[in-house]
């Protein structure tokens, strides 16, 4: 065995398999961006009522997860989480975050879908973009 391939298996025993696009699914909250339908900044999450755009989306969509960020206070997400549990639409809260993401809310597919505007664009969303 050579001295790279003891070095890749030592590393994955301790660090686990390697994953294609870790910066990606850091941004998504473990899923990667052909995956994903809809996504919600935190400050998006943070507002009182649901976002409309996530209620369909959860309504459409039975087969796909909805991932929340853990680090948002659990007031903010339940909303979303009693949502997704009246439409039978499974969900997870991540909360061994390692690194650092905008997105509080990501609702994604198990399988690429490869949609264009994941993003509910509205004032919440270009102010998160210019922090």
């Amino acid at each position: 065995m050579s001295d790279k391939t003891v070095d890749l298996y030592l590393q994955q025993g301790m660090y686990g398999p390697l994953q294609t696009k870790p910066d990606e699914r850091h941004l998504f909250l473990g899923s990667l961006r052909e995956r994903v339908i809809i996504a919600l900044t935190k400050g998006q999450v943070l507002q009182k009522k649901p976002y409309e755009e996530v209620k369909q989306a959860l309504k459409n969509r039975k087969d796909a997860v909805l991932y929340i960020n853990g680090r948002l206070p659990y007031h903010a997400y339940s909303p979303y989480m009693k949502l997704a549990a009246l439409d039978g639409v499974r969900s997870s809260v991540i909360s061994d975050l390692q690194f650092e993401t905008p997105l509080g809310l990501v609702f994604a597919a198990d399988h690429a879908v490869n949609l264009d505007g994941i993003y509910v664009q509205d004032d919440i969303f270009q102010r998160s973009l210019l922090k």
